[in-house]
């Protein structure tokens, strides 16, 4: 399909993913940079802010979903999170083979080490936009989002 065959808004929108396919692969390129001395990566680091955001205990399955991730990919990255002290898996009285996940104290205190880094980097990365521009660039995403996961129930 051609862009002239689509509409204004599709061509628009099919302009913007492509963006947001680069944009994102540079965003973990560099989470992976300002995380690495912690000996983290950026996919380490997702998984650990999604499990701080959860507040509770969640099941590797839930994470994913709410991550947009494969429960393979995550399962794989937990497990080597687990072996070091990170987090740690708690009985799951919902279902008895996908036991729950939880942030040790360790944990949480690499997580907080990362925000900690992060603060300053966001701070310089921003410099110079508006700050009604990125909320209207976080309401687009957020309503692609949304209209992604009801496309797929």
């Amino acid at each position: 399909m051609r862009d002239r065959d689509r509409t204004p808004a599709g061509a628009a929108l099919t302009e913007l993913v492509l963006d947001l396919f680069r944009l994102s692969s540079r965003m973990t390129t560099a989470g992976d940079r300002l995380v690495s001395e912690l000996g983290l990566t950026s996919a380490r680091w997702q998984i650990l802010g999604s499990m701080v955001a959860a507040s509770l205990p969640r099941s590797v399955a839930w994470l994913a979903r709410d991550m947009g991730a494969s429960r393979q990919n995550l399962q794989r990255i937990v497990h080597d999170l687990e072996k070091e002290g990170l987090v740690r898996f708690l009985p799951n009285p919902h279902h008895k083979r996908s036991p729950l996940v939880e942030l040790t104290d360790e944990g949480r205190a690499l997580f907080d080490a990362a925000m900690v880094r992060q603060g300053p980097w966001a701070d310089e990365l921003a410099e110079g936009m508006d700050p009604a521009d990125i909320r209207i660039a976080h309401h687009v995403v957020g309503s692609l989002l949304d209209r992604l996961d009801f496309a797929g129930d």
